[in-house]
């Protein structure tokens, strides 16, 4: 039992102190799940939030879910995704409360756009993390680049870029491999 609670105490911990959504979280995620728990690797990380992106919902939740199952299966899943959840529905109820009279506020609107901005650093911080995992060859930019300029400049589902990019790593693989 005591497993159950340090997975939900965990995902709440991480709710509480990030902010952003799911990729600003990435940053936490690792230190929290893999340096400090060592529930996950570094790799690993990267790896279940291409997964967690492709599934509907939120990434934080999916992410919680998948790391909750690994290690205390379904139950592990149910607690962890209750920790990740539970940080942002309090807040939300007490938002939901006060944010009529309060949103006019200059103070306010500041405090929202400067947290913007924080978020922003956050999540270039990890795209910058993520490059240096993820694009290790000439190929990795190739796929990079396609899917980048296809997602900029169309409507296609991140979930199909996401599918695609993993089809175009298994052809390229396949075809790296020199004949027996």
């Amino acid at each position: 039992m005591r497993m159950y609670f340090k997975l939900f105490l965990t995902f709440a911990y991480i709710g509480v102190v990030s902010f952003g959504g799911g990729y600003a979280m990435l940053p936490m995620f690792r230190r929290v799940l893999a340096e400090k728990n060592g529930w996950v690797t570094n790799e690993e990380i990267v790896d279940i939030f291409s997964v967690c992106q492709c599934l509907p919902g939120v990434i934080a939740c999916n992410t919680a879910i998948f790391v909750g199952y690994r290690q205390k299966g379904i139950l592990g899943g149910v607690f962890s995704a209750f920790g990740a959840a539970f940080p942002s529905v309090v807040i939300l109820l007490i938002l939901a409360a006060f944010i009529s009279h309060f949103s006019e506020i200059r103070a306010v609107q500041s405090a929202f756009a400067g947290i913007r901005v924080g978020v922003s650093v956050l999540i270039v911080n990890t795209v910058i993390k993520l490059w240096k995992q993820a694009i290790t060859d000439k190929f990795a930019i190739g796929i990079f680049t396609a899917v980048f300029f296809v997602s900029v400049f169309t409507s296609v589902p991140v979930a199909i870029l996401v599918v695609a990019a993993g089809f175009c790593g298994i052809g390229i693989s396949a075809l790296r491999k020199e004949p027996k």
